[in-house]
């Protein structure tokens, strides 16, 4: 197995709104996240969040401490939130417990002196692990969560091309977390937007990552001031950080499932500034 990270620097928004396309999705775009046993990460200076990917084929990928860290092991002070976004079932093994996760699964594992371990059942029809980490206080209990677990708010309308369920899985009205929040919303199809009207919530940054859309279309995520919006396009399988100034949206050339990941100030998920649709820029 192998492990990659990078560290990626804040950025001021009145710096972010002079770069270009490059610079743009050098500092923001999260590409190769999967590739055959390897674990890689990158290591955000926006809350200190861990944006990373792991894809075991016959091999067990160990999570291990990168060098930023100086921990005796990843948990050792830091919380993570892993989905299943490979159609094959997967093992996330941590000190003497195991959870296996289908498709589009979720696990939350808790601070401690504990090694984490990903296996797929198959390796001819590998799990791909999607996690967030945040830095944590204090130990919280590991938990498996299911869409059958999670609190479902349907929201838009097929009219407006936003028909979605917002899955809230790694919330704290669903269980305890120092301050990592995840959730996955699905686009009906027919639906293309996501979270618009756009909002920013300066107590809070966000990582998005898009799946579940065909390998020959595209998706354009939005970011930016609200009256100093870029754009990025992403394919599949690909993530994107939001600071905390920055509105997070996106629209694609077919319905899709986006895992959104968050960490910050407060637990609060309804704490959003809102923009109407005339007010961006």
């Amino acid at each position: 197995m192998k492990t990659n990270y990078e560290l990626r620097y804040a950025a001021h928004p009145r710096d972010v709104k002079r770069y270009d396309t490059e610079e743009l999705r050098r500092d923001f775009l999260i590409e190769n996240l999967f590739v055959a046993n390897e674990v890689n990460m990158v290591y955000s200076m926006y809350d200190r969040m861990i944006v990373g990917g792991a894809l075991p084929k016959g091999e067990s990928l160990k999570l291990e401490a990168i060098d930023p860290l100086k921990a005796p092991c990843f948990l050792h002070r830091r919380e993570l939130g892993v989905y299943n976004v490979g159609l094959g079932e997967g093992i996330v093994k941590v000190g003497d417990n195991q959870f296996t996760l289908k498709y589009k699964e979720a696990l939350y594992l808790g601070a401690g002196d504990r090694e984490v371990y990903f296996e797929s059942k198959d390796a001819a029809n590998p799990a791909l692990f999607y996690f967030n980490s945040l830095v944590a206080h204090k130990t919280y209990p590991d938990k498996k969560i299911t869409k059958e677990n999670a609190i479902v708010a349907e929201m838009g309308s097929l009219e407006s091309s936003n028909h979605r369920n917002i899955n809230k899985m790694i919330v704290n009205q669903v269980l305890p977390t120092c301050q990592l929040q995840m959730g996955m919303t699905e686009l009906a199809p027919g639906s293309i937007w996501n979270t618009m009207p756009a909002h920013i919530h300066s107590r809070r940054m966000e990582a998005y990552f898009y799946f579940d859309l065909p390998e020959d279309h595209a998706i354009c995520h939005f970011m930016g001031e609200p009256t100093e919006t870029r754009h990025i396009w992403m394919k599949r399988n690909q993530a994107v950080l939001s600071p905390e100034w920055s509105i997070h949206s996106a629209a694609a050339t077919n319905n899709y499932t986006f895992i959104w990941g968050m960490g910050g100030e407060n637990l609060d998920y309804g704490d959003q500034d809102f923009f109407t649709f005339t007010e961006l820029r």
